[in-house]
């Protein structure tokens, strides 16, 4: 007769990488509630109030752009990026000592910086790629250095991202890094980064082999 224990275990199994996987997508999500209009004009001002620097304004009136209709659904933000020569912070801020360095430097600390504050809302950085050479681009346009795109959770999530940079001052490093860029955001009509099917098939895949581990101990 069949050990009952390896049937029992391989169902607990499932039972758990379920529900990690509701987990995943209760914090991934991707179609929450839109911003209403009061909790969109408070982190409004609060940015306008913490925004600091000569394009501060401008850059206020973007995020306003870009969050004036919202559906609540993620989105990805594509990034083109050109480095300063050398790093320009505020010489008398808390990072004045690390003005004139490496810029990009800079940029992969503000990288670093962000990233907890971008997995604690949701989003995750989809592709940072360095540029390969040139091709069919205007001569007036900046030479880039990289591109990214960042998903998004939602506009609620890229504004608390926003005011949390803010915040902390973490956004410092990214202006004293870049010299210009181009931001707008985007939303996939075809994609293969598809993080959802892929953690799926992972998932399944564990279970597959923990399944036939303790069908072994089992029947040893």
């Amino acid at each position: 007769m069949e050990d009952p224990l390896p049937a029992a275990t391989t169902l607990l199994l499932a039972l758990a990488l379920a529900l990690l996987y509701a987990l995943f997508l209760l914090w991934y999500g991707g179609r929450g509630r839109p911003l209403s209009t009061a909790e969109r004009e408070a982190m409004l001002a609060e940015l306008a109030q913490r925004a600091a620097g000569e394009d501060a304004a401008e850059q206020v009136a973007a995020v306003r752009a870009l969050v004036a209709e919202d559906d609540g659904r993620e989105f990805m933000m594509h990034n083109l990026v050109r480095w300063r020569e050398r790093a320009a912070y505020d010489s008398d801020g808390p990072y004045g000592h690390l003005n004139g360095g490496d810029a990009r430097a800079a940029d992969r600390r503000y990288g670093r910086l962000i990233g907890p504050e971008l997995l604690k809302r949701g989003c995750v950085p989809v592709l940072i790629a360095p540029r390969a050479g040139r091709f069919m681009e205007h001569a007036a346009e900046p030479v880039w250095d990289y591109v990214a795109l960042v998903r998004y959770r939602s506009k609620r999530d890229f504004l608390r991202f926003a005011l949390a940079i803010e915040r902390s001052g973490i956004v410092q490093h990214k202006w004293a890094a870049i010299a210009q860029t181009r931001i707008f955001p985007v939303r996939p009509l075809l994609s293969l980064v598809m993080v959802r099917l892929t953690l799926a098939a992972v998932l399944v895949a564990l279970w597959l082999v923990l399944a036939t581990a303790a069908r072994l101990v089992g029947w040893a």
